[in-house]
């Protein structure tokens, strides 16, 4: 009897049955599902994965490894000493004692000449608005040059632009009028008087004697205009002017530093200057072209490094590596450009970057302070605790001692003054100018009386010309602009701003990234009016904080600002809007558009035209809120206006936002202001500073301290003596240099891991 059969043999029967031979649909590799219940990788997450610290871990490796290979050698070579010295003696073991003696002194005096060593090949830079100091790390003190070249022109700069004198004079019915307190315009000479009315009332409340015509008497003695000339082969204090070949086709294309300071006003060919930052920017005022501008720049660094630090050969760059200070409330684009030309143009091994206030207190000693950096052009301050800065605390103002130098000569002019022809546009003017700053400028009250000084004017192929001139309380005024910034001449700084370089921008919103702080936004609505926000930076989002009493201007009520709106959007995360459709424009758009602008402040933007009314049709456009728009409005906004505040307000609004609550580290800050920079050496501005302060804030008058930097150092030269102590540490105390080999990898990225503050 036949048994059923089974399905497998009736397919096989049929021909269905199915066969495998071994051959695949496609030849493309087939990857298996994952198993999302044991998902697990390591992509990134330790940094052996990630070129920048991979590359750091075997350099120490690699010097580990070094340090232990010669350890072990001075170890051999100590005990084969032992050895010898102790063959037939009885006193070895005195002898050994005294050998471990010297092994130990050995080893400290290699130490110490190891890290000098080290720093003999680090170059410190410290670029200005006025000066460079430079130098190597191993150096006692940098060397200072003018951040200035001379390049040859049609023109010279007092000569471009019609002749136009600085400070400029006002003109009626296109000529000079004859009494000189009419060259500054009525609003100038308001502010002034009420600037000596405010002085005179001081003086008085601290017992001070006043003499009821001593201005009458200054302008009376300047009117007569004592001069007398003097032969130059009589002045044994004549300049030694930068000679030029008798050829002007053979004249160099260009100088730098002090040789363009001293170039003959009339020489053949015309030489104009030209200064690639001004106001701690780039200086986009006088360049048409931005690489014109960082070849300027690296010029005038290349002929300092060449001429003062003796590094005339550029192969042996590589050898060497770079501490660059930067300032505290930096731009972007302006430190990716520096660390560009560093390595590239210049082909440093290494370079690393450095804020100025942390600088500052790495060459104080301090642990925990307040820093106030008065530059030529611009004024910084931020509070700094246990080695880095309070992100919100940064002010940046642009006034300096340049303009306490202009301004001291307008009001100088204003009364009467002998050399009535000064123009600050002239190099031999320039130099009188700081010349005079330096000498007769003071905040000291005892100094402010009817004085009778002199000076001499020396130019180029000219005999010299000795003036004699009487001051009374200009000398103190004129610094006093700190505490009243309106006296300067603020008209020009903000002249052709972004014209050259643009703002950085996020790569994936297009939202501007650069960092800002609460207390800048409060210097920016003091005298602005208008209202700014965070701009949503990599600072990350910030908390409003109600602005002290004392912060709002005289005499105008404190305008309405817009941050606790903006800072309550930015306190909520939200999602990346990355993966967001493209505007209209198309991908890669940063700007608003017209069809998702955001709406007017008092009115709805629609979506039609833009126009800020309902869009036309049957039913109303309900208004679409666009954060990246709104960034970029409140970065163009900051743009157009010029932060500055009273410098005693501002530190103020700095210390509140660096304590943030806290009374104890409102009390160190408060304890531990230091004031630096050049603008700092005027004679009584720490009492003067400190005595405002104490005015402002009664409560903790017996904790405010303003202090001078320790053991006698200058205040110009010590951002620089922080940033060298910085460059010799070890590389377990700083691992934020950045080297050619990973710069070449991950270009400008590498900032976000390697900078010690948030980037």
């Amino acid at each position: 009897m036949v048994g059923k059969k089974s399905g497998k043999a009736l397919q096989r029967e049929e021909g269905l049955e199915r066969t495998d031979n071994n051959m695949d649909l496609t030849t493309w590799p087939q990857v298996n599902m994952i198993n999302q219940k044991n998902y697990y990788t390591e992509y990134l997450k330790r940094d052996d994965q990630f070129l920048a610290f991979r590359t750091q871990n075997e350099e120490a490796t690699n010097r580990m490894v070094r340090e232990a290979r010669d350890r072990d050698r001075a170890l051999a070579q100590s005990s084969r000493g032992v050895t010898m010295a102790g063959d037939g003696t009885a006193g070895a073991g005195g002898d050994a004692m005294d050998v471990d003696e010297d092994l130990v002194a050995e080893d400290n005096t290699a130490a110490v000449a190891t890290q000098e060593a080290r720093g003999s090949k680090i170059i410190v830079m410290h670029p200005g608005s006025q000066n460079l100091r430079v130098g190597l790390a191993s150096d006692a003190l940098p060397k200072t040059v003018p951040m200035v070249i001379a390049r040859r022109d049609k023109e010279n700069e007092s000569e471009a632009g019609d002749g136009e004198p600085s400070p400029k004079r006002v003109k009626i019915d296109d000529e000079l009028p004859e009494e000189p307190e009419k060259w500054f315009g009525e609003e100038f000479s308001k502010k002034f008087a009420s600037m000596a009315t405010e002085l005179k009332q001081r003086m008085r409340n601290n017992k001070r004697r006043l003499l009821p015509n001593s201005k009458e008497l200054v302008i009376n003695y300047n009117r007569r205009g004592a001069v007398e000339t003097i032969s130059e082969h009589n002045d044994p204090l004549r300049i030694d002017w930068t000679e030029l070949p008798p050829n002007p086709a053979k004249a160099p294309d260009y100088f730098t530093g002090q040789a363009a300071l001293r170039i003959p006003e009339q020489s053949k060919p015309r030489y104009k200057l030209f200064w690639p930052i001004r106001n701690g920017w780039f200086n986009e005022h006088d360049y048409t072209n931005k690489n014109l501008l960082f070849e300027d720049f690296s010029t005038i660094v290349e002929e300092a490094l060449k001429s003062e630090l003796g590094l005339s050969r550029r192969k042996d760059w590589s050898q060497y590596s770079c501490v660059f200070v930067i300032p505290d409330l930096y731009e972007k684009n302006y430190v990716i450009s520096i660390l560009d030309i560093m390595l590239r143009n210049f082909g440093f091994g290494k370079v690393c970057f450095m804020q100025e206030s942390l600088a500052a207190t790495f060459g104080a000693g301090y642990s925990i302070s307040c820093i106030v950096d008065i530059g030529a052009q611009k004024t910084s301050i931020c509070c700094v605790e246990e080695g880095l800065c309070s992100e919100n605390s940064r002010i940046n103002l642009k006034y300096g001692g340049w303009d306490v130098t202009e301004t001291f000569i307008k009001m100088m002019l204003h009364d009467w003054f002998p050399y009535e022809d000064i123009n600050l546009k002239r190099r031999y003017d320039y130099l009188l100018a700081e010349e005079l700053k330096q000498k007769y400028v003071t905040m000291n009250e005892s100094d402010i009386n009817v004085q009778t000084y002199d000076f001499h004017l020396r130019a180029a192929g000219q005999d010299t010309r000795k003036f004699v001139f009487k001051t009374y309380d200009e000398t103190m005024l004129a610094p006093m602009g700190f505490f009243r910034p309106d006296i300067f001449d603020n008209s020009w700084k903000l002249e052709r701003r972004r014209n050259l370089i643009d703002r950085s921008y996020d790569l994936y919103d297009g939202s501007p990234n650069d960092p800002t702080s609460i207390a800048q936004n409060f210097a920016l609505e003091f005298y602005g009016g208008i209202p700014t926000a965070t701009n949503g930076s990599a600072d990350g989002p910030s908390s409003s904080t109600p602005a002290p009493s004392s912060l709002a201007p005289p005499s105008r009520q404190q305008p309405a600002s817009f941050l606790s709106r903006f800072n309550d959007l930015e306190s909520t995360p939200r999602t990346s809007v990355a993966n967001s459709p493209a505007p209209d424009g198309g991908p890669g758009t940063s700007t608003p558009q017209p069809g998702r602008a955001s709406p007017a402040v008092g009115g709805a933007g629609g979506l039609g035209d833009g126009s800020g009314g309902p869009a036309a049709g049957p039913t109303a456009a309900m208004p679409v809120y666009d954060p990246t728009a709104e960034k970029i409005g409140a970065a163009e906004a900051r743009d157009r206006v010029l932060p500055s505040m009273p410098l005693d307000r501002a530190i103020l609004a700095s210390v509140a936002q660096g304590a943030r609550g806290d009374e104890r580290k409102m009390r160190d800050f408060y304890g531990g202001i230091m004031v630096v920079g050049g603008g700092s050496k005027i004679p009584g501005l720490n009492n003067f500073l400190e005595q405002r302060l104490r005015e402002l804030q009664p409560g903790l008058a017996k904790e405010i301290l303003v202090g001078v930097p320790p053991r006698d150092l200058d205040p110009q030269v010590l951002v620089w003596k922080g940033a060298s102590v910085f460059g010799k540490m070890s590389s377990s105390g700083n691992d934020s240099w950045i080297g050619q080999k990973e710069y070449d990898v991950l270009g400008s990225r590498l900032l976000m891991h390697k900078c010690m503050f948030n980037w």
